[in-house]
Order: C-alpha cells, then structure tokens, then sequence
C-alpha cells in the first residue's frame, strides 16, 4: 500500500520589512530637533538675565548658542537613531525567528540527509529573508530532481541561478536605507563644518567692530563654531559606527547565504549520476 508523503508547508512571506518613506522619519526629526532647540534649550533659565542673548548658565544654554546650524545637525543625529533602530528590527525579521547560525546547522544536517521536504518545513517555521532564499534553492533542487532528459550540468546551473535569483529579491529588504546612513556620515562634518565657519565670521565681525562691548558677540561666535564642530563630528561618527556595523552584519548574511546555495548545488552533483 503506498505511502502518501506529507508536502512540505506553504512558504510564509515576511514581505518588505523596514521603513519604505524615509523622508517621513526625517520630517519628524526635523520638527522634533526645532521644537527642542526653541522650547528647550533656548528657555529663559538656560541664560543669565532670563535673555537667550545672555550668557548661557547650563549645557543647554551652551548648546543654544550653536545658533541654527545646530537644530539641523540634530535632525541628522536623531535620524541615524531612527534609522539604526529601523535596521537593527529589520534585519531580525529578516533572519527570522531562530538565529542564523542554529537555522543554517538545521538546514545543513537536513542537505546531509537528503530530507529536503524538512528543510522546507524549517524554512516555514523560520520566515524571513534568508528562509525565502534557501526555500527558493531547494525547490530548484526538488524541480530539478523531478526533471527529466536534461543533463546534470544543466539542472545545477538551474539551482544556482534559483539562488542568486532569490538573494537579488531579498537583498534590497536587507541594505533598505543604509545609502541614508552613508549620507549621512559626510552631511553630519560638512553641515558641522558650516557651523564653524558661521561661526568663526561671527567672531572676525565682532573682532573687526572693536570695543570691549563686542566680547559678548565675540564669544557666541565662537560657542557656536566649536558646539557645531563638536556636534557635526559626533553625529558623523556615530553613523559611520552604524553603517559599518550593519554592513558587516548584511555581509556574513551574504556569506552564509552563498555557502547554503553551493552547497545545495554541491549535494545534488554528489548524489546524482549524468543523464543521458
């Protein structure tokens, strides 16, 4: 009596993960990054006197005297967050729900035992980016074992072009938004940079005009030069920290995704002989 052999489940598509509109997230940055450089730092009890043009009694008062330049490079600072936590979500429902390396050592042992309809059951159970790509590689496999009259050659090309197909698919859900970060790592020192520069021709204003009565302007001139410098610098430096972490994790992704696919296509040439 013949056995009816259970189908593997249905894929289920994670679909598009990430924030697809990113200049929503960069609105609510910029509205976010002026309503506390005007409500909050340039409050009357961040100054002596009460008066924003006073000097300043606090960090935030400091922080104020950065003039406009400084809210802008806020929004840039408040937008590698957003955005690194965007990523960082992303990529987790990319990978699925179990880790890369336990999902690879099941799929693995299930390539060792030819029991390609579990490691489709595992790719069910697991969801996201990289299951859909190696679900996408092994039904080549099992289309191509079911095919007949065409040479071996042939069938393993097949594979392997189903795999470099699936990651294409795939790979934008993973690198969505990281050309932003990037952006942003050369914005934050040039927009930091033109801070400094305001700045500094503030200062030469005030130097140039004479007369104690100018040190007033002569020292804002100068907080706001070395708050942008410091503010730019800092805002670059924690988006180049972010896209190279997350490039480092979309590349060992690659790298596990690419060693699944060889080693797929390597499985099917060891265990079938050359059709005529």
């Amino acid at each position: 009596m013949a056995t009816t052999q259970k189908a593997a489940p249905a894929a289920k598509k994670s679909g598009s993960v990430g924030i697809k509109d990113a200049i929503w997230v960069i609105v609510i940055c910029v509205v976010i990054a002026f309503c506390n450089f005007f409500f909050n730092f340039g409050q009357s009890g961040n100054f002596e006197g009460g008066d924003p043009a006073g000097a300043p009694l606090n960090i935030w008062g400091t922080i104020y005297k950065g003039g406009v330049i400084v809210p802008v490079i806020h929004t840039l600072l408040l937008t590698v967050l957003f955005m690194a936590i965007e990523r960082v979500l992303a990529l987790s429902k990319c990978i699925g729900k179990e880790k890369l390396a336990t999902f690879l050592a099941k799929i693995k042992a299930d390539l060792k035992a030819l029991n390609f309809d579990a490691a489709l059951q595992h790719c069910a159970a697991q969801g996201g980016s990289v299951a859909n790509v190696v679900r996408a590689t092994v039904m080549a496999y099992k289309e191509a074992d079911a095919t007949q009259g065409v040479k071996k050659e042939v069938k393993i090309a097949r594979i392997q072009q189903a795999h470099e197909e699936a990651i294409a698919v795939e790979m934008p859900t993973l690198t969505m938004n990281l050309p932003l970060i990037a952006t942003i790592v050369t914005l934050g020192t040039l927009t930091g940079l033109l801070g400094t520069v305001v700045g500094m021709i503030k200062s030469f204003q005030a130097l140039a005009s004479g007369g104690g009565g100018d040190s007033v302007e002569l020292s804002t001139g100068i907080s706001e030069a070395l708050i942008n410098t410091a503010f730019g610098i800092g805002t670059s430096w924690l988006a180049v920290v972010s896209y190279n972490f997350f490039t480092n994790r979309i590349d060992k992704i690659s790298f596990a995704l690419d060693e699944i696919g060889y080693s797929i296509a390597q499985t099917y040439n060891a265990t079938h002989a050359e059709e005529a």
